[in-house]
């Protein structure tokens, strides 16, 4: 091979793992988001903290990733850059996380099926053929599987609750289930980046995380959502109506205050 197929090669593959890292860290970056509107207005002054203290672990994950993904990118993009510098098209999570959770059921429904497939993933991402993946991973994995089971037991606890807390619990789930897909569509990149063994293909996860989920409704005596469509689009730069107004409040003391250093 010669050194300019090489170096093409490598440019290709430094690409695609920045992309890869965008996805991810534009995922955390926006549950992250979303989870902060909790604060002061969870049900406990516990779960105020808890639900805040999991927006953190969060909010590390996507500042690693999206540095990660400037540096790979070779544009030296920091995770500011990334986080305050891009419109609402240039942003790459899935739809799932950008949902609204303004009741609390639906806001654990997100988490459950978020969190299952987080906890899969950076178990398996740890053992990435990219040291920056597999060390994010290896790291991260231990915030996920917390942050799988408080979503779990709050799962049981609602569903095993009142009547009032049952019924919300399963509109929740059903709210949320049509999103959750999107999180296993496969393509050309994660393809690339499972070959080599640099990343996961998210479909290979998707059985083993069904079982899990399953094995959680079941515990809580709710049923398994069979929705009759697929949310798509986030990937692409496609969002709902819910991300521009998300997007705007997030960014907003950046752009008020552009250059401003605290």
């Amino acid at each position: 091979m010669t050194s300019e197929l090489r170096g093409a090669v490598a440019g290709t593959r430094n690409r695609d793992i920045a992309e890869y890292a965008l996805r991810l860290g534009d995922d955390a970056l926006i549950l992250c988001q979303r989870l902060c509107a909790w604060v002061t207005n969870a049900p406990t002054i516990e779960e105020d903290l808890a639900l805040s203290n999991i927006a953190l672990d969060l909010l590390g994950h996507a500042r690693t990733l999206l540095s990660l993904s400037g540096r790979s990118d070779g544009t030296n993009r920091s995770d500011d850059d990334l986080a305050y510098r891009r419109t609402e098209r240039q942003f790459r999570n899935a739809l799932l996380p950008e949902l609204p959770g303004g009741d609390f059921a639906v806001t654990i429904a997100r988490q459950l099926a978020y969190t299952h497939y987080t906890s899969l993933l950076y178990a398996e991402l740890a053992a990435s053929a990219d040291e920056g993946l597999a060390s994010f991973a290896a790291r991260a994995a231990k915030d996920a599987e917390y942050h799988r089971l408080h979503a779990s037991q709050w799962t049981v606890r609602l569903g095993l609750g009142t009547e009032e807390s049952r019924r919300r619990m399963q509109a929740g789930l059903e709210h949320v289930w049509p999103y959750a897909a999107e999180l296993f569509e496969a393509d050309d990149l994660t393809a690339r980046l499972d070959t080599d063994g640099t990343a996961v293909a998210p479909a290979r996860l998707q059985a083993a995380w069904g079982r899990e989920v399953a094995g959680v409704l079941t515990e809580a005596e709710l049923m398994v959502p069979a929705p009759s469509w697929q949310a798509t689009g986030g990937r692409s730069g496609l969002h709902t109506e819910a991300f521009a107004p998300l997007l705007a409040e997030f960014q907003s003391v950046f752009r008020q205050y552009p250059g401003g250093v605290w």
